[in-house]
């Protein structure tokens, strides 16, 4: 059996780790001096309100390495294989902290580390289908071949309402020179090769430059795979979200629409009112 893992920046929904038996390994979160484990406890409105009052950004900081030594531990003893998803190793070090722990544990040939190249339910949708292969039965070096088949086909991306978090952070490439004249619009960020580019910018209410963001996706929708679309959002107004899921809905295209709120460490850098429409490709 091959069990599955992944970081909290996966972004998935307890009732979605539930029904696919993930087990999430949380990330650190900084508010000033004290610090707190992403989804664990911590939420984002505790830290939008921390950052308001204190004009910061939330530093964010990697899995400690004894999380995934005693995690991985657990399931080898349970004579299982894993595999195990990180957040883009150009965004944090998430990744080597679980190369490390695996050489720790001398399990090269029991544990795969997957590289996402993503973030949010960007990794989402990989650890699902991951976690739908181990249910059938594959083995964790099956999983971790398919997923990076898969990984080229993972279309992420979001329109933030601004750019002061993803600025404040140094998160975004490229987002030095846009700030300045920037900051009324609202940007959209893809994720391309493992890290964010500033895309378009859309004008107008954060409302409707979101639908503008999400129709000008349709093609790329409906020849998307049917299985499953993410609509991920940080805190949107429920009316724009809705809005969202009835414009896919009237694609007549997705077999599951799943709405997911980002967890602490995305909404500590793309900041409140943040959205995002995930899928992958088609092959």
């Amino acid at each position: 059996m091959t069990k599955i893992i992944a970081d909290s920046t996966c972004d998935l929904s307890k009732e979605l780790i539930e029904k696919y038996d993930v087990e999430i390994l949380p990330l650190h979160i900084l508010l000033g001096e004290k610090e707190y484990l992403d989804g664990v406890n911590i939420s984002p409105a505790e830290i939008f309100a921390w950052s308001d009052e204190n004009k910061q950004t939330p530093k964010t900081s990697a899995i400690d390495m004894n999380t995934p030594v005693e995690a991985f531990q657990k399931y080898l003893d349970e004579g299982m294989e894993i595999v195990c998803f990180s957040i883009s190793d150009d965004m944090s070090t998430t990744g080597n902290i679980f190369r490390m722990a695996v050489e720790e544990l001398e399990a090269q040939d029991k544990i795969k580390v997957v590289n996402s190249a993503n973030l949010s339910t960007g990794i989402g949708l990989l650890v699902l289908e991951a976690a739908i292969m181990a249910e059938s039965g594959e083995d964790a070096t099956a999983i971790a071949a398919r997923m990076e088949e898969l990984k080229p086909l993972v279309r992420a991306s979001f329109v933030v309402d601004t750019l002061v978090y993803l600025h404040r952070g140094g998160r975004c490439s490229g987002l030095a020179a846009l700030a300045g004249g920037a900051l009324k619009l609202h940007p959209r960020i893809e994720v391309a090769d493992g890290k964010m580019r500033p895309g378009k910018k859309y004008r107008g209410s954060m409302g409707k430059a979101i639908m503008d963001y999400v129709k000008e996706m349709e093609e790329s929708l409906k020849s998307a795979r049917k299985d499953r679309v993410f609509i991920t959002h940080s805190g949107c107004e429920e009316k724009v979200v809705s809005e969202v899921r009835a414009y896919l809905e009237s694609l007549g295209h997705f077999d599951e629409i799943s709405e997911t709120v980002a967890g602490g460490v995305i909404s500590s850098h793309c900041g409140p009112g943040t959205l995002g429409v995930l899928f992958i490709a088609q092959e």
